[in-house]
């Protein structure tokens, strides 16, 4: 049994957004995820939040280095005050390059300072519930001032979750100590590096910090590969090789390569990208490669393939929302199957 979060495409607008979270909702899906890359992601979760009822909305995942905790802290307590409880907080530090020459913002340790800014809203949502006075003093982030006059005050709904996404060691060790949840990178969901990368070091987190992994998220969101017939599925499983491609060219998300063996074509993808070569990035990516990180099936038989990649890793998955809403009533089909319980 899973909760089965939709995915929201990355150049997807406000214009848009609405009406994508509305059909997702429809369909039955527990939640949404929301980018922030091309559009602001708490914009993005306001909206999908304002055009439904019960839905979950979490950004997957805002970036938090070029903003500070007090601003995050109050639109997400805006946003869990106007949901009625329904949103969910997913942070992360995106990569250096991005951080200082897109953002122009701070890049220092990405392991304590993303941990303090998750202590840090900690402490701003403690003050805007009780009123305490607001005292976090850490390396990267001080917040020690919050007149009366700027505390919003306490909502229905204090508890905010805080999911983190996490690729490298240090950095899933520290979620698995302090966050809500993990959201995984695509590039780290193949049920081995899952099972002999992942857990283990969350497991250290949660041994660390003394604390239950029992209401701890582990999200895995896949690329997938999935269509009402095999033509449409054989058409995004290229999609999806392009992708790996792109990601792939990050040595950052090498890890997962070096795990199979592959980390040369990290490298090779990274050479093409210098070269200005985008176009040829597809073909440095296998069919073994796509197999590996990619499940594949029509809607007839994807739930089962997430079943049995995903049954005893993990409760909470993502499913892409379909392009067209024609396959809407297939969709909502493999939802249900993925909710109900294993036979």
């Amino acid at each position: 049994m899973f909760e089965v979060f939709a995915s929201t495409p990355e150049d997807m607008g406000p214009g848009d957004i609405g009406a994508h979270a509305a059909r997702a909702e429809a369909m039955g899906f527990n939640g949404l995820h929301v980018p922030d890359a091309i559009h602001d992601g708490l914009l993005l979760a306001a909206m999908a939040l304002n055009a439904t009822e019960k839905l979950i909305v979490g950004t997957a995942v805002l970036l938090a280095f070029p903003r500070s905790p007090m601003i995050t802290a109050i639109a997400a307590w805006d946003l869990q005050d106007m949901s009625g409880g329904r949103f969910e907080l997913g942070l992360g530090t995106q990569i250096k390059p991005n951080i200082e020459k897109r953002y122009s913002a701070r890049w220092d340790s990405p392991v304590p300072q993303l941990r303090e800014y998750v202590q840090a809203m900690q402490a701003v949502f403690h003050s805007f519930q009780t009123g305490d006075r607001l005292n976090f003093e850490g390396e990267h982030y001080q917040l020690t001032k919050l007149q009366p006059f700027f505390n919003p005050g306490p909502i229905e709904h204090p508890h905010i979750p805080i999911l983190c996404g996490a690729v490298g060691p240090a950095m899933t060790r520290m979620v698995g100590r302090i966050a809500d949840g993990m959201i995984t990178h695509p590039t780290n969901t193949p049920p081995e590096y899952i099972r002999q990368v992942c857990l283990p070091r969350l497991q250290q987190g949660f041994e660390r910090a003394g604390r239950d992994p029992a209401s701890f998220h582990l999200v895995l969101g896949p690329l997938a590969a999935s269509g009402k017939d095999e033509q449409a599925v054989a058409a995004n499983w290229e999609k999806q090789r392009a992708m790996l491609g792109f990601l792939y060219s990050t040595p950052a998300y090498w890890p997962s390569l070096e795990l199979f063996g592959w980390q040369h074509k990290g490298q090779q993808l990274l050479d093409l990208t210098r070269e200005g070569r985008w176009e040829s990035m597809p073909d440095i990516v296998t069919d073994d490669m796509l197999q590996t990180f990619v499940p594949r099936g029509t809607y007839d038989t994807i739930a089962n393939v997430y079943r049995q990649r995903y049954g005893d890793l993990t409760r909470r998955i993502t499913f892409p929302m379909p392009a067209d809403p024609a396959d809407d009533e297939q969709v909502a089909r493999v939802v249900s199957e993925l909710q109900a319980p294993a036979q």
